[in-house]
């Protein structure tokens, strides 16, 4: 594979430095979910039941937050969103530790509805600043740099609570996150390219949703879930699997390699010569899923035979963001990341408690096929609604004559674009890792 397509997108001006701010500013956003289980579980000694609780209220409210911070983005640009969300978790973090339970439930959830935008943000402004022919490359290290920070940030949030306790730990997530949120602000990356400005005359215009929140978008936003949806039950199948063994002390090195199999593919994917379709790549990462339920005989043939479905993780993943960037126009592309987050965190929310369900009524062996066929049902059924998908998306301009804002919806009919039919492991799970807490895992 050649090195060349990193190399040409490490050339362009500005993407290294927004790739290396993405990656140190979700580093604290990555540990939130395991620092808030392990302090009402341990710490305030509630156990996972209340835990759950607080993530579910933290998933609620991020899964809300989302969109409205990407359309608030798309409005009026990236430094007040940033800078309210940087207030907030500030906030948060400074006395969360302190919260009585009630007051803590309250506080997650409004957090998470003012959560730091720093996964979208980073994709949006990747997508304006790396032409359409090199974005694939760059979603793919993307989601190389997402699947490290997952890896360092419940681990250090880990060792934080149990050598320095949570409320030093939760104040150093609270100035991580603030760091970050100052780090972007300063940077400001540019959410659209100069072409995108240029064509929508200086990026005035508002494009109505009902020309790219469509059946084949929403179809788009369930595979995202659906690959989500596969990881998290794979990874507590996986879980499960070495506890009953009583591997247990292997666990976090089972989960470690099964991350570096993602980044192998990941890293891959992004020097071919050409992409795939999500759902091809959705549905070979289910069906290869399905046979680790038949490994027996120790843990190092279990994370063996997860080789093929890790390889394909962050090439799933990022092959979604790719497809969505291509579909939906630069003025709602905020927006539409933001229900792309949801859509990751309602995959993962879900799977926690269905493969849990199933862990414990079926075995560990069959969790491993319930998420590989989820995923592969998902992929049929968003097929019919695929195979009308958009155009790649254009930009809409206002009327030369006017000056003011102006929206599409009022000014003309929305333009429809029907073709013919023509032919990231550890972000999706450790983004669910504190939804998931019922079940609780290494990585939990």
């Amino acid at each position: 594979m050649a090195l060349a397509p990193y190399r040409r997108l490490f050339n362009i001006p500005g993407v290294p430095t927004l790739l290396l701010v993405g990656l140190l500013a979700r580093v604290p956003a990555t540990a939130t979910g395991m620092a808030l289980t392990l302090h009402v579980a341990e710490v305030m000694g509630l156990r996972y039941g209340p835990a759950g609780v607080v993530a579910m209220a933290s998933t609620i409210g991020m899964a809300i937050g989302s969109p409205l911070a990407g359309r608030f983005v798309d409005r009026h640009g990236l430094r007040p969103v940033l800078t309210v969300t940087t207030v907030a978790q500030a906030a948060f973090w400074s006395c969360a530790w302190a919260l009585p339970f009630p007051a803590l439930v309250a506080a997650a959830a409004l957090a998470g509805l003012l959560g730091l935008p720093v996964f979208s943000v980073t994709r949006q402004c990747l997508a304006a600043m790396v032409p359409v022919e090199q974005r694939r490359t760059g979603f793919a290290l993307d989601s190389m740099l997402v699947e490290l920070s997952y890896m360092a940030g419940p681990a250090l949030a880990v060792a934080g609570i149990t050598t320095l306790g949570s409320g030093v730990t939760m104040t150093v997530i609270g100035v991580g996150m603030s760091a970050a949120g100052l780090a972007l602000i300063v940077l400001n990356p540019p959410v659209r390219s100069a072409e995108e400005l240029a064509q929508a005359g200086g990026g005035k215009a508002r494009v109505p949703r009902r020309q790219w929140l469509t059946p084949a978008f929403v179809a788009l936003l369930g595979t995202a879930a659906a690959a989500t949806f596969v990881l998290t039950a794979t990874e507590l199948s996986l879980v499960a699997t070495m506890n009953q063994a009583g591997q247990t002390a292997w666990v976090g090195l089972a989960v470690a390699i099964w991350c570096v199999f993602s980044l192998i593919g990941g890293f891959v994917y992004g020097g071919l010569s050409r992409g795939l379709s999500p759902l091809g790549l959705i549905a070979a990462m289910g069906l290869a899923t399905v046979p680790v339920a038949l490994v027996g005989g120790g843990w190092h043939w279990l994370i063996l035979a997860l080789l093929p479905a890790g390889l394909l993780c962050a090439p799933s993943l990022s092959a979604t963001v790719d497809a969505l960037t291509r579909w939906v126009p630069s003025q709602a592309r905020g927006e539409a990341m933001g229900f792309h987050g949801t859509a990751l965190l309602i995959g993962g929310a879900a799977s926690a408690p269905i493969a849990g369900a199933v862990i414990d009524g079926m075995g560990p062996e069959w969790a491993f096929v319930v998420a590989g066929l989820t995923g592969v049902a998902m992929v049929l059924v968003a097929l019919p609604f695929w195979r009308r998908r958009p155009a790649p998306a254009t930009v809409i301009a206002p009327p030369a004559e006017t000056a003011d804002v102006v929206d599409v919806a009022e000014a003309a009919e929305p333009v429809a674009h029907p073709v013919p039919a023509v032919p990231a492991a550890g972000e999706a799970v450790a983004a669910t890792a504190a939804a998931s807490a019922a079940v609780p895992s290494p990585r939990d």
